[in-house]
Order: structure tokens, then C-alpha cells, then sequence
């Protein structure tokens, strides 16, 4: 029962984002440990001023986008742009849960379910995003006399398509085994919002368990295939060429984020070891894991695009920097009447 319970709330921000995360005592009571006021105040103000940066940062790259038309014609920016937005969300949604906890101890389980749900939503569309990035980087320069034809924008919005389908399925498999399980007065009730106390049937953890090992691994597979033939690339074409260059580089740092990525489902158990280790920096182990796990991977996404791709920071620094009105004012050429000669 205890494995199960870590392996449950892998993909769930609260036992990570918070120092007031439930643990099981003896006996099946749920202890809540207590941070002090400084420490609770330090760690909400600097979650909302990440929390902060981070979506000025990513609001101002959206509306890069959609000013501009040449972005949102190219497969490769649309697939960022959902990066962005995907990004986006889930930071909202963690820090919103972070600071909730330390003001509501427990809260309805209804509104509980549908931040659960959305959070396991946007952390395990990251991993497919990231693939279809690598992709869609592997086809232009592997197959650049057909990449006009492959990518296109109508079929990158059904590949973003398939990845909400395949993403949504779990989350959504979990509430109709709870709601087959549990009776109805379960939904009404007044809860600590975990992944593991609302979803508890053991159904649940051997389902997740599936989907998880096939869905990582094929991300992970994408990601190795897609390098390696970029690398073969590069070799066969030439090691200075600046386009493969740069792809190999894009495909190893969507490699790391997506490592970063993989700590959201082995870290449980980690912190566990670690919290049995060292009771004392419990609070401390938490908040460095959360940090570690939420917040530092949403930071590669403006460097892989935002200030590696010249096209876009080109236009983006212009928002950025809220230079839009000089930079992007064009002067009219006066233009000359040349009279006719009779």
C-alpha cells in the first residue's frame, strides 16, 4: 500500500510543492508537518515571483506568435507555441496549489479532482510535445526536399490533437474507476488534495503503471532515434553545416528537459529515501524537489526557441524589452513622380 501511494502521486504536484504534505502515521492517521510562518512566507513569495517571470516571459512569447504570421504558418513554432502554453498552465496550476495549501488545509473534493486531473494532464503532455519537436527537427533535416509536404499545419494541429487524446485518456480513466468505486457522498467531502487519497483504487496504480513505462518509453525511443540520425546526418553531409548543428543541439536539450521531466515519476520514491535519511529537512527536501521538478524545465523552453532561434528572438526581444512602438515602426519612402517626357 505504500508503494502505491508514492507511485500515485508521482505526477501530482502537491506531495512535491508543498511542506504541508500529507504523510501516513501508524495506525492510517494523516499527519500534516507545519512549516513556521518565515519559511511558508519566504517559499509563497518566491514560487509567485517565478511563477511571475516566467509567465511574462512565456506571455510575451504568445503574443510574439500571434502577431506575427510567419510563426504561426510554421509546424515547428506551433509545436512551440503549445510547449509554451502547456508550460504556462502548469505553473499557474502548481503555484496556485502551493499556495492554496497553506491557506485551505483541506478543500472540497470535487474542485481537488479537477486540479488533479488537470495537473497529471499538462505533466504528461510535455513528454509528447517534446517528441513531436524532435520529430518535426529530424524531418527537415533528414527529408528536406519532403518536409513541405510532411509537415504541415493541418496535420501538426492533429498530431496536437492525438497528443490531448492520448493525454486526457488516464486522468479521465481514473474518475470513471472512482466514480464506479467510491460512493457518492466521497465527492462531497472536505479533503487533502492528493493524487493518491482521491484516486485510491489499486486499479488506478497498476493502470498508470502501464501507461507510464509504454508512453515514456516511446518518447524516450523518439528522442535517441531522432539524434542519432541527425548525428549520421551531420556526418554525411558536413560538421560545420550550422542547420544540422543546430538541430543536433535542439534534440539533446529537448533530451534533458525531458530527463527533468522523468524526475516527476522517480522522485517519490527518492524523497521518501531521503526524508527516512534526513527527518530533521523534511520541509527543506520537499521545496527543493518541487523546485527541481516544476520549475526548472519550464526555464528550457525561452532558451531553446526564445533565445536560440534567431527568426523568432528577433521579433521577441522587441516585445520583451517593450521596444515594439520603435522598432516596429516603419518610415514611408518618398516616393518620386518622374513627368512624362511629351
Amino acid at each position: 500500500m505504500r508503494m502505491m501511494t508514492m507511485s500515485n502521486s508521482s505526477l501530482n504536484p502537491m506531495e512535491l510543492l508543498t511542506g504541508n504534505g500529507s504523510s501516513m502515521q501508524p495506525g492510517g492517521a494523516v499527519g500534516f508537518p507545519k512549516d513556521s510562518f518565515t519559511n511558508a512566507m519566504t517559499k509563497n513569495i518566491v514560487a509567485m515571483l517565478v511563477w511571475l517571470v516566467l509567465n511574462v516571459i512565456n506571455g510575451t512569447m504568445v503574443y510574439t506568435f500571434m502577431k506575427h504570421r510567419v510563426f504561426y504558418e510554421d509546424p515547428r513554432y506551433i509545436m512551440f507555441i503549445c510547449m509554451v502554453v502547456n508550460d504556462a498552465m502548469q505553473l499557474s496550476l502548481v503555484t496556485t496549489l502551493y499556495v492554496v495549501s497553506y491557506i485551505f488545509r483541506q478543500i472540497h473534493a470535487s474542485v481537488c479532482c479537477i486540479l488533479v486531473m488537470t495537473a497529471v494532464l499538462t505533466t504528461r503532455s510535455t513528454p509528447l510535445i517534446l517528441a513531436g519537436m524532435s520529430v518535426e527537427r529530424y524531418l527537415s533535416i533528414c527529408y528536406p526536399m519532403h518536409y513541405g509536404h510532411i509537415c504541415t499545419v493541418r496535420r501538426t494541429f492533429i498530431l496536437i490533437w492525438v497528443i490531448l487524446l492520448l493525454t486526457v485518456a488516464p486522468p479521465l480513466t481514473d474518475l470513471f474507476i472512482t466514480l464506479a468505486k467510491e460512493p457518492p457522498e466521497f465527492f462531497y467531502s472536505s479533503m487533502f488534495c492528493d493524487h493518491s487519497l482521491l484516486f485510491r483504487d489499486r486499479s488506478i496504480y497498476y493502470k498508470n503503471c502501464v501507461f507510464d513505462g509504454s508512453y515514456l518509453s516511446f518518447v524516450a525511443l523518439t528522442l535517441l532515434y531522432t539524434y542519432c540520425k541527425i548525428m549520421m546526418a551531420a556526418q554525411a553531409a558536413s560538421t560545420t553545416l550550422a542547420s544540422v548543428k543546430r538541430a543536433r543541439n535542439t534534440v539533446l536539450l529537448h533530451g534533458a528537459q525531458l530527463m527533468l521531466c522523468l524526475l516527476a515519476f522517480v522522485v517519490p520514491s527518492l524523497q521518501a529515501s531521503l526524508i527516512t535519511w534526513f527527518p530533521h529537512l523534511s520541509l527543506e527536501i520537499r521545496y527543493v524537489f518541487f523546485l527541481l521538478v516544476y520549475i526548472i524545465p519550464r526555464f528550457l523552453s525561452p532558451i531553446i526557441y526564445g533565445f536560440r532561434d534567431e527568426n523568432f528572438r528577433r521579433y521577441w526581444i522587441r516585445y520583451l524589452t517593450c521596444r515594439t512602438g520603435r522598432a516596429g515602426r516603419v518610415r514611408p519612402l518618398p516616393i518620386k513622380v518622374i513627368p512624362k517626357v511629351k
